[in-house]
């Protein structure tokens, strides 16, 4: 019930550093893209694509934790040259102001990288979770399951030792055991078992 309960608290934390990120980041690539000389619109749709890969691979890295699968490569692949792309852009966009400067413009790529990997990480371990819980509770069903079976087989076998006492009542329990198809120890047993129900 806690983890239900902090699931939003967390989903919630990540998003807003997401958008944090996200916004920072746009403002850092598209000034550093405009300042190396690049066209208005491929200024403002770089910080997108550069992003949009981060949010992508991340969500289809949670995606894949979620359901206990490993996750592609490429998704890998895409999140680690994004996440260099984005915080070498960040970086750089501040280093005019010397690494203070650079170290500052950086953080929001790092604060985000790591809250989405928790965000992975946690998804990964209740995925594990889910996957270890049938696992436990499935010792339970084969055990009614089989009680349910012999409950069946008895009633089968007193079933037979009544019809074929019904057609040869005097027979010996060796016959009795060929008729019903069972050993001798057996049939010995049911016959005494609904001899003491009749007399009852």
């Amino acid at each position: 019930m806690s983890g239900d309960r902090y699931r939003p608290l967390t989903a919630a934390a990540v998003l807003l550093v997401a958008a944090i990120a996200a916004v920072v980041s746009y403002m850092h690539v598209a000034t550093l893209a405009l300042h190396y000389g690049q066209p208005p619109l491929a200024a403002y749709l770089l910080p997108l694509s550069i992003d949009g890969m981060v949010a992508t691979s991340s969500l289809v890295l949670l995606r894949s934790a979620r359901a206990g699968v490993s996750a592609p490569w490429l998704a890998r692949t895409g999140l680690a040259l994004a996440v260099m792309a984005t915080l070498a852009a960040n970086v750089a966009s501040g280093l005019p102001d010397g690494w203070p400067g650079a170290a500052l413009a950086g953080w929001p790529a790092v604060a985000f990288v790591v809250s989405a990997e928790t965000a992975v990480s946690m998804s990964r371990r209740r995925a594990r979770v889910a996957t270890e819980r049938p696992a436990g509770t499935a010792t339970a069903r084969p055990r009614r399951k089989r009680v349910a079976t012999s409950r069946r087989a008895a009633a089968d076998t007193e079933a037979a030792v009544l019809s074929a006492l019904a057609t040869r009542p005097h027979m010996t329990n060796a016959e009795l055991a060929t008729a019903i198809g069972t050993s001798e120890r057996t049939a010995r047993r049911y016959r005494a078992r609904l001899a003491t129900a009749s007399t009852t």
